[in-house]
């Protein structure tokens, strides 16, 4: 299967996983990042023609976390107005209990995040179905998603055609273990590209008396 001369690029980004990526690999301690311009600097420094940006993340309700309820829907109605396509589930929060070494336990509450993965899988696979991309950019490092790279392989096989899939994932010296999605191209984004693709907007509600 020929190479195509202009690759076109289609940025898939599961926010809460880039943004625990980011947490770990550089201390950030909230999605600062902007996806439409981070999926440009990456596409760029591979050659490739970003031709879409879409981005999916649970959101909670605003009873049971109205910080990141602000937080979230003020950052995707941004993300909106830049032309990328936003994609929200509803992110519950459960009580989980951990037993610590004392042998005691501890009880927290645990954002569960239902359907990303599938929603990020059912539409990679249809655009590579409906031959929208040569390029499937994945900002995360969810292994679940590892078997749409053998599925993109069917695909390529069956319309005869050269699709890749990469994993793309914040990386520094603190997280050497850290690494892509199995079976894809794997490109690390290091703090200096990072930084240059940080959004300016702070959505963060103000804190009462701050």
């Amino acid at each position: 299967m020929r190479e195509p001369e202009t690759k076109r690029a289609i940025a898939f980004f599961d926010g809460q996983n880039l943004f625990h990526c980011a947490k770990a690999a550089f201390g950030y301690t909230f999605p600062n990042f902007d996806p439409d311009a981070l999926a440009r600097a990456v596409c760029a420094r591979m050659g490739w023609s970003c031709e879409g940006v879409r981005f999916y993340t649970g959101i909670p309700d605003a009873v049971d976390n109205a910080f990141w309820n602000h937080f979230w829907v003020a950052k995707g109605a941004q993300m909106g107005r830049q032309g990328v396509r936003v994609y929200t589930r509803p992110l519950r929060y459960r009580n989980k209990v951990v037993r610590l070494p004392d042998g005691t336990t501890h009880s927290y509450l645990d954002g569960d995040e239902k359907g990303i993965d599938v929603r990020i899988a059912l539409d990679v696979i249809s655009l590579a179905h409906k031959r929208e991309f040569d390029v499937a950019l994945l900002f995360c490092r969810d292994q679940d998603l590892s078997e749409v790279a053998d599925e993109i392989r069917t695909i390529a096989q069956e319309q005869r055609r050269w699709i890749k899939i990469a994993s793309a994932y914040p990386y520094s010296p603190a997280v050497k273990s850290a690494k892509g999605i199995n079976r894809t191209d794997w490109i690390q984004i290091d703090r200096a590209e990072y930084d240059t693709c940080l959004d300016s907007r702070d959505y963060r509600p103000k804190r009462e008396g701050a």
